[in-house]
């Protein structure tokens, strides 16, 4: 008997299973030849026989394990992250070939980490065995073998062996209404980066209390991993993070779909398409969809909130400007109104729609995905620092209706519409949250119904000014105040160019913020040319390519060189001293005993900075913290991160800011988006 550490069940594993080979090698090659050297004490093996055999047609035995005691159980072909499968052989007539063992649906055993496929109680393994066609049967052949299995508790494993001989008996009709069947269609999988995507047809009928996917193929997908399942029609999708350890991608894969409930199905999955979306039926835990009207209100006020929201402040100059110019006819107001919500809702939109077909070819994304693009930041630096000349007068940029542009109307109203919903992205208000969180598991047109609402929630002030006289009565009428307001008005414009540079930096590093702030000089010195031909009434936008062309050119070169990933961190220090996320690190923390605090950053999320400047990096978190043993661990996603991006989507979080609190041994709890000091501490407190 070995004594099992339940920190590292593999290592006990291995060795049984070693020593089983050892003594396998040593032994004689017919079964009726071997010796039983551990015996079935704690699960005792009985082979049976369905009857007598005919020739020609397929005669079938059955192993019946049976448990000394309910502790001890036994092991599927594929026992997952620790245990041994069963290894029998079988003495038959010449020319009698046995097949593949059939198994009834195995259970889930999680054991410190690591995912066990078991069966508890007495269990039976059916045998079937061909018969040819000229066999001469003279009454019940004598069939003997050997059979090799492990037996564990929770805490311990000891090997079995057992020498087998068959007798006729047992309950066969129960036994193979216990083997799981094998469905009659075959199922299609896909590979991606990180997750086994499995399409099996199963009819929409049929109930899933509880359903899970037992992986025959062995160091394929990560036993432990949660799995998610969608309903699409007839169609049961699944998707099983892939293990670190897998070898080459398999040509065929094989399984079990348990409906829970020792109830399911086989099946055989080859490669073939298999679709997105679906309806969310079970995954990680604490993501459950919420009504799909609740998510629709939680989008539109999540949009709506935005309007406030600190990360979206330099839009709201955008919209000063044009919600004075709304002083003009009533046609013209609601023109504009709807041009606007049109840009506002097209932008969101697209940009979800990109998040769900990039995350459906394998990639870790979330909402604001673009802002941990260099390109993207590059873009929007230049654009937020063209607006602030705009606005400070250095030009007219008729592309932008800032109320003083040359091109007004609906075109203007749109071109800020979508201006609006990309400087809108880096945040996830309270209401909103929820929702993006759950456009990620549901179908493609429920998702985008959401992402759409988030536009009009964000667009309705505006919609509403066009629509209502008595709000446009509201606002000032025109005058030489508005162009003090628009000068005014590029103070944070400029600031938003600060923060994007400063973006730059921890994107790519100091070199290539400062060749990126090279090119944008060139580029504002080439719109300074235009905005001195524009008032001296030339045509104006010709030099500013010929101006503009060689700063470009120089950017196009130097900038993909001068790239340094991650950027610089050499600034990002914190008064919490918190380790950098990993799913291991937070198993360890977790493990210790002591209250863990988590909190998912980045440095172009404004609301992040703003929590971290007011609520985590301040003296009486930090004492609060130290007094109570608290462990704090951050999570860094201004670039990319495929560990965190799948760790938000288990929360049920798109994107950042996101705050979760664990208790020893208790499950996480999501913290407010919008911290102060005074909550944190007294949730140290408590845990003191």
């Amino acid at each position: 008997m070995f004594a099992a550490s339940r920190f590292a069940p593999a290592a006990w594993v291995a060795f049984a299973l070693a020593l089983l080979v050892t003594l396998s090698l040593a032994m004689p090659a017919h079964a009726r030849e071997r010796e039983a050297r551990y015996g079935d004490d704690n699960i005792a093996v009985e082979l049976f026989a369905d009857g007598m055999p005919r020739a020609g047609e397929e005669w079938m035995l059955a192993l019946q394990f049976t448990p000394s005691a309910p502790e001890w159980h036994g092991y599927w072909s594929n026992p997952g992250d620790a245990g041994l499968g069963m290894v029998v052989e079988l003495d038959l007539p010449e020319g009698w070939v046995a097949g593949d063992a059939l198994y009834p649906v195995p259970q889930t055993l999680l054991i410190s980490g690591l995912m066990n496929h078991i069966y508890e109680g007495q269990y039976s393994v059916l045998i079937p065995v061909s018969v040819p066609n000229d066999a001469v049967i003279d009454g019940l052949p004598q069939v003997t073998g050997f059979a090799e299995y492990l037996a564990c508790t929770d805490q311990i494993c000891v090997p079995q062996d057992s020498v087998l001989s068959a007798g006729q008996g047992g309950d066969f009709a129960r036994w193979r209404a216990e083997i799981a069947p094998a469905l009659d269609a075959g199922a299609s999988f896909e590979l991606n980066s990180t997750n086994l995507r499995l399409s099996i047809p199963l009819p929409a009928s049929v109930d899933l209390a509880a359903p899970h996917v037992f992986i025959a193929n062995e160091r394929l997908v990560d036993y432990a991993a949660v799995q998610t399942f969608r309903r699409d029609g007839d169609a049961l999708i699944v998707e099983i993070p892939l293990s670190e350890y897998r070898a080459d991608d398999p040509s065929a894969i094989g399984g079990m779909l348990s409906f829970g409930e020792n109830a399911g199905v086989e099946f055989g999955a080859i490669p073939g398409e298999v679709p997105t979306g679906g309806t969310m039926i079970a995954g990680p835990v604490g993501i459950e969809t919420p009504p799909l009207w609740t998510l629709i209100f939680g989008a539109l006020i999540g949009g709506l909130i935005l309007n406030i929201m600190p990360c979206v402040f330099p839009i709201l100059s955008l919209k000063a400007m044009a919600l004075v110019r709304a002083g003009g006819s009533e046609g013209e107001a609601r023109v504009e109104g709807v041009a606007y919500t049109t840009g506002v809702v097209l932008a969101c939109i697209a940009l979800g729609g990109i998040m769900l077909a990039l995350r459906a070819a394998g990639e870790q994304v979330g909402w604001a995905f673009q802002l941990q693009s260099p390109s993207v930041v590059i873009v929007l630096m230049v654009l937020a620092a063209a607006i602030t000349a705009n606005f400070a007068g250095l030009f007219e940029l008729p592309s932008i209706d800032t109320g003083y542009g040359v091109r007004k109307g609906a075109g203007g109203a749109f071109a800020t519409g979508l201006l609006a919903a990309v400087a809108a992205t880096p945040c996830t208000g309270p209401f909103m949250a929820a929702a993006l969180g759950a456009a990620l598991l549901l179908p493609v047109p429920q998702a985008l119904l959401l992402f759409a609402m988030l536009g009009l929630g964000l667009a309705l002030p505006f919609l509403a000014l066009g629509f209502v006289p008595a709000l446009r009565r509201m606002l000032p009428k025109p005058g030489a105040w508005m162009e003090r307001f628009r000068r005014i008005m590029a103070i944070p414009m400029g600031l938003t160019t600060l923060a994007l540079i400063w973006l730059m930096v921890q994107l790519g590093g100091r070199g290539f913020a400062m060749f990126a702030l090279v090119m944008l000089f060139g580029i504002l010195l080439a719109f300074a040319v235009v905005g001195r031909l524009q008032r001296a009434g030339k045509m104006a936008w010709p030099a500013f390519g010929l101006v503009a062309a060689p700063f470009l050119i120089f950017g196009a070169f130097s900038l993909p060189y001068s790239y340094q990933p991650g950027g610089d961190k050499s600034a990002r220090e914190s008064l919490l001293t918190p380790q950098e996320f990993s799913r291991d690190a937070l198993a360890d923390a977790r493990a210790s005993g002591q209250p863990v605090f988590v909190w998912f950053t980045a440095d172009w999320c404004v609301t992040c900075k703003v929590n971290e400047s007011v609520a985590i990096e301040r003296e009486v978190t930090a004492n609060a913290f130290e007094e109570a043993g608290v462990i704090a661990i951050v999570g860094d996603w201004t670039i990319r991160d495929e560990e965190i991006t799948g760790f938000l989507t288990e929360q049920g979080a798109a994107g950042v800011p996101l705050y979760l609190w664990y208790e020893p041994g208790e499950e996480p709890e999501q913290m407010p988006q919008v911290l102060t000091s005074d909550m944190l501490a007294e949730r140290a407190s408590r845990a003191r």
